[in-house]
């Protein structure tokens, strides 16, 4: 008897305690914008947290306790969606993009303190903590998660422009800079607490991160040169001379058709959630804004390098976003080899007439194969000769690479841009689309003539890697910068007059062969004399545009227009984070009191935020000053 009854007692403690019934619940999760599957979404089950993961196609999977009520998606970039679970097996989700979680992408997860620097002839590499107190020396802000224990982040060196006496140097030569990654990278530093390296700060990149909306070109030339004096204002006995370029103007639909491989990073170091997953929202915007005349072709690095879409298309968008949606990260950068094969790419898909360009997307950390930035100098030096222009994407944080990259696009007839988050991507992929990628004007070199019987020196704030050689201006087989369609360049240059004293000039003894300012018959009223070459995209040689400058003897800052006022003030806070000599009687409240008197129309709201940057950088360096003061004690 008791034999027959443990079996049966068995099964009813069996029965009484079997596992939680489940259900096989199924589905896909699209983007609302296009309607294409989003892979690699995270989808869990409430309450008991249950998780799956979408396909490459967006499709998931999942069994759950048939005692959970709801369903949660989410996916970097869109907004998280949770619904509530019915009788259905199949739950379809739709998700909507979320512009301000890809917007901090760049703050969470950075506080890394940059305590110690290894700096060389050539770059300054950042290194990881050294102290207890470093956190706090770069203004780390509280509650965000150090994502690298190691930063090497690398940047050039820079040696600032001195001042120059005209009566010796009357000729200053450059090439023009229409790249702008130095000042959104800045924004990265200071929205993440951080005062930036000095040699991450380019002024040049700073000024012209902004529009202008200077005047269109007349007639003929793409280029129109306007120039304007007034006080300098960090040195009231200074001038400051204010020279703009303005590229014309060209609608979307009047471009001419392009030819784009998308040259995208997957190695390793591209996993971050502000590298690939970011880099790929980005150029699916991009996608967004191609025309059926337009086709696109992927090629994708590694270890190796490979092409996962053939020229593609503008019509066949879902292809494009499609191939870009099952981009994974993975394995070590062959950065060289995804170059060359890109290159190929273009070249076999080439349009005669077209834009035919590459846009590279990287955080620059080439380690396989030709990995050094002189490597990397010789190989774009010789692609360029193809007729392919080059567009650099910078991504990320830690291991970023900007010396470079800016190489890339220097010597790759092209443009660099820093994308820290979405925003980023939309202002340089969609509202500068033409600027970015259509170039109406390259090899743009600009050579001013100073009149020494009114400057008595000079100085070309920034553009330190552009200087030329003066034989250079008139050589038309040296390379120089690009001009896209609606881009704005600016320069300045800080004068001392004739008759003024000034701590940066030394004294040297009256030549005995040369003639004198004050000896010559030199009696223009003309303070200098701007002039400036270009060839058209597809052309070899330049075309001469000059235009002679008046001082007009205005002081008041007051009277000079929301153009001068404002790169005044990006100027003076270039100078004041690199803590430069040549920043004189500039403070951070000057610069903010300068940017708010002059944001104009500020459609896009890029001058207010650029106010904000500089009154964040005021309290971080306010900050800095206190903690060297007391060591930390406080």
């Amino acid at each position: 008897m008791k034999l027959l009854l443990t079996p049966i007692a068995l099964l009813l403690l069996f029965l009484g305690y079997s596992s939680t019934p489940t259900r096989q619940i199924t589905g896909k999760v699209t983007s609302i914008n296009d309607g294409l599957g989003l892979s690699a979404a995270d989808v869990r089950s409430l309450p008991s947290k249950t998780t799956a993961k979408t396909d490459a196609n967006g499709k998931y999977s999942i069994k759950i306790p048939v005692t959970d009520t709801h369903i949660e998606v989410s996916f970097l970039g869109f907004q998280t969606q949770k619904v509530a679970i019915k009788k259905a097996n199949v739950i379809n989700f739709s998700l909507a993009d979320d512009v301000k979680a890809l917007a901090e992408v760049s703050v969470v997860g950075y506080g890394t303190a940059h305590e110690k620097r290894i700096v060389s002839a050539s770059s300054t590499v950042i290194m990881g903590n050294a102290s207890p107190n470093a956190n706090y020396l770069n203004g780390r802000i509280a509650g965000l998660h150090v994502m690298n224990d190691m930063n090497t982040e690398s940047y050039s060196k820079i040696s600032e422009n001195n001042f120059k006496r005209a009566s010796d140097h009357p000729l200053s030569t450059f090439s023009i800079d229409v790249d702008a990654a130095s000042y959104s990278n800045i924004r990265r530093y200071i929205n993440g607490g951080n005062l930036p390296p000095k040699d991450a700060v380019r002024v040049e990149e700073m000024i012209n991160y902004f529009d202008y909306n200077y005047d269109q070109p007349k007639g003929n030339d793409p280029v129109n040169i306007v120039t304007e004096v007034s006080a300098a204002p960090w040195n009231k006995e200074h001038r400051l001379v204010h020279i703009g370029l303005q590229a014309k103007n060209i609608p979307t639909e009047k471009l001419p058709p392009s030819s784009l491989v998308f040259l995208i990073d997957v190695s390793g170091s591209m996993e971050a959630p502000n590298k690939l997953p970011l880099l790929i929202s980005s150029l699916r915007l991009l996608t967004d804004n191609l025309r059926d005349q337009d086709k696109v072709a992927i090629v994708v690095y590694a270890g190796s390098s490979g092409l996962v879409l053939p020229s593609t298309s503008g019509d066949n968008k879902q292809a494009i976003k499609e191939a870009l949606s099952k981009l994974r990260a993975g394995g070590s950068t062959a950065g060289g080899a995804g170059i060359k094969l890109a290159y190929k790419v273009a070249t076999d898909n080439f349009i005669k007439g077209g834009n035919n360009r590459i846009i590279l997307a990287t955080d620059g950390d080439f380690n396989v194969g030709a990995s050094s930035d002189a490597d990397m100098q010789t190989l774009i030096e010789e692609k360029r000769k193809s007729g392919v222009f080059l567009t650099v994407l910078g991504f990320g944080m830690g291991n970023y690479k900007d010396s470079k990259m800016e190489v890339l696009a220097d010597k790759g007839n092209g443009n660099y841009a820093y994308i820290d988050d979405i925003n980023e991507a939309r202002k340089v992929l969609i509202n500068e689309f033409g600027g970015t990628l259509f170039t109406v004007a390259k090899d743009v070199k600009l050579q001013v003539e100073f009149n020494p019987s009114k400057v008595q020196a000079y100085r070309l704030i920034g553009y330190e890697n552009r200087l030329l050689n003066n034989e250079d201006f008139n050589d038309d087989q040296k390379d120089a910068g690009e001009m896209g369609a609606g881009h704005t360049v600016t320069a300045l240059y800080e004068i001392i007059p004739v008759g003024v004293e000034s701590k940066f000039l030394k004294s040297v003894d009256a030549l005995k062969y040369q003639k004198t300012s004050s000896s010559s018959n030199n009696t223009s009223n003309e303070l200098l004399n701007v002039k400036m070459r270009y060839k058209q995209p597809d052309g070899d040689k330049s075309k001469l545009l000059q235009k002679p400058v008046v001082d007009e003897g205005h002081n008041l800052l007051q009277q000079t227009s929301d153009n001068f006022k404002f790169s005044a003030s990006v100027a003076m806070l270039g100078m004041l984070l690199r803590h430069s000599e040549f920043v004189q009687q500039g403070s951070f409240d000057t610069a903010i009191e300068l940017a708010e008197s002059a944001k104009g129309s500020d459609k896009e709201g890029y001058r207010t935020e650029y106010v904000k940057i500089a009154k964040s950088a005021k309290i971080l360096a306010k900050d800095l000053r206190n903690f060297a003061e007391t060591g930390g004690d406080k």
